[in-house]
C-alpha cells in the first residue's frame, strides 16, 4: 500500500482567525420581510420591458408584504423602465433595483444616455427627461418621496434615476 502524504485529517473544522469561511455560512432564510427587500434585475431596452418589470416589481412586493405601496410602486417601476428604454441605445439593457430601508422604498433604474458635455444640450436632455416622467413626480409626492436622475460616476457611462415612496402607516380621523 503506497504511502500517504497526508499524516492526519483534521475532524473538526475551526476557522482561522481573520480569515474568511470557504464557503461563507448559508444567509439567513427566513421569511421575506419589508427590511429584506433588496433586487435587482437587467431586462433588455425594448417594448416588452416596461411590463415584465411592472410584473417582476408586484411579486416581490406582495412576497415582501409590501401592500400599502403595491399600487404607487408599480407606477413607478412602469414609468421609470420605459422611461430608462426610452433614453438607451438599441440593443442595450436597462437595470432596476428595488430597496427597502426603515419605510422607504427606493426605486432606481440605469439607462445608457449619457449626460451631455455642452451646457446647451444638457439642458435640452434634462427638460426632455422631466418632460417623460408624466405619472412618477405626483405619485412619489402622494407619498412623501423624491425623485430625481443624475449622470453614472464614470464619464460617458449613462443615467441613474431614481424615485422613493415613503410608507406611512394610515391615520384614521377622530
Amino acid at each position: 500500500m503506497p504511502e500517504s502524504h497526508i499524516t492526519s485529517v483534521p475532524t473538526t473544522c475551526c476557522p482561522t482567525p481573520g480569515v474568511p469561511e470557504c464557503p461563507p455560512p448559508l444567509p439567513d432564510l427566513g421569511e421575506p420581510t419589508p427590511g429584506s427587500l433588496a433586487y435587482s434585475l437587467t431586462l433588455p431596452a425594448g417594448l416588452a420591458s416596461p411590463a415584465v418589470a411592472r410584473e417582476v416589481a408586484e411579486l416581490v412586493l406582495d412576497v415582501h408584504e409590501m401592500d400599502r405601496l403595491i399600487d404607487p410602486a408599480l407606477v413607478v417601476v412602469r414609468e421609470l423602465v420605459a422611461y430608462a428604454c426610452r433614453f438607451s441605445g438599441d440593443g442595450a439593457d436597462v437595470h432596476l433595483a428595488l430597496r427597502q430601508r426603515a419605510d422607504t422604498l427606493r426605486v432606481t433604474v440605469y439607462d445608457t444616455h449619457a449626460a451631455h458635455p455642452q451646457p446647451r444640450l444638457a439642458a435640452l436632455c434634462e427638460e426632455r427627461r422631466r418632460a417623460a416622467l408624466t405619472r412618477t413626480p405626483a405619485v412619489v409626492a402622494a407619498h412623501r418621496g423624491t425623485w430625481g436622475f443624475r449622470a453614472a460616476q464614470c464619464p460617458g457611462a449613462g443615467t441613474w434615476t431614481w424615485a422613493t415612496l415613503v410608507h406611512t402607516p394610515r391615520s384614521w380621523a377622530a
